[in-house]
């Protein structure tokens, strides 16, 4: 089989992974908009990664990908009902905190194994998201933080994004509206503006600063008119009123 071929194979395979994880998400969102879950972050980052173009041709970062792939459906395995054993042929997990570690032993181990790649931020990145999911904030951050300062600008405002949803999250409220300020000021292909902005305004809803998140949405509403986002504003100032 031609390198090229067995090249596009591997990234296909990958490929539907990151898509069937974002379609999981945008469900997921258009019926828990008023949540924020680092979990939703990860369609995006293994979005980047392929529009992005990290599919290197040297055989290493080859395997690094495949690795992280793995790791990511690892991730998005599901969980089998209480008492229900496990069946071989289809991979299951019994609760959130198993499958979170088992996730988090591999992309520890892709940054052992890769280090100094892009593909090892990205994994670094999933283990900042494995580690908010296992309530050890201060690993969290710091695998964030580490994104944010090495990372590829896409990736690193991903990190930042999850780094500001932690902060919401931790009652470290003045470093989240910093975050999300700065992700308005400077938005990416994997955080628009209008996602940022989303997020700030229902982080000024949910800490109680009725003012600030109004006028928020109302420039949501503003920029975004045809837009569900725009709607979604519309609703929000319906809730405040």
């Amino acid at each position: 089989m031609r390198a090229e071929t067995r090249h596009q194979l591997k990234q296909d395979a990958f490929s539907r992974v990151t898509i069937g994880a974002a379609e999981k998400t945008a469900h997921w969102t258009v019926e828990h908009r008023s949540t924020i879950i680092i979990s939703a972050v990860v369609a995006i980052v293994v979005i980047v990664a392929v529009v992005g173009g990290w599919f290197y041709l040297s055989a290493q970062d080859e395997k690094a990908i495949l690795d992280l792939s793995q790791a990511v459906r690892t991730l998005d395995t599901p969980l089998r009902p209480a008492g229900t054993p496990a069946q071989p042929d289809f991979p299951t997990f019994e609760s959130a905190k198993e499958r979170s570690e088992a996730a988090k032993k591999q992309f520890q181990a892709i940054v052992d194994k890769y280090p100094h790649t892009r593909t090892a931020d990205m994994a670094h990145y999933f283990l900042g998201v494995t580690a908010a999911q296992l309530s050890d904030n201060a690993a969290a951050e710091r695998n964030f933080k580490e994104v944010v300062s090495s990372g590829s600008r896409d990736v690193s405002a991903v990190a930042k994004f999850a780094l500001a949803s932690l902060y919401g999250q931790t009652n470290r409220t003045k470093e989240a509206i910093a975050l999300y300020q700065e992700l308005i000021n400077k938005p990416t292909t994997s955080v628009s503006k209008v996602t940022a902005q989303l997020q700030l305004a229902e982080l000024y809803q949910n800490s109680n600063q009725p003012l600030d998140a109004k006028r928020t949405y109302e420039t949501i509403k503003k920029e975004n008119p045809a837009s569900e986002a725009g709607q979604l504003a519309t609703q929000k100032l319906a809730e405040l009123k």
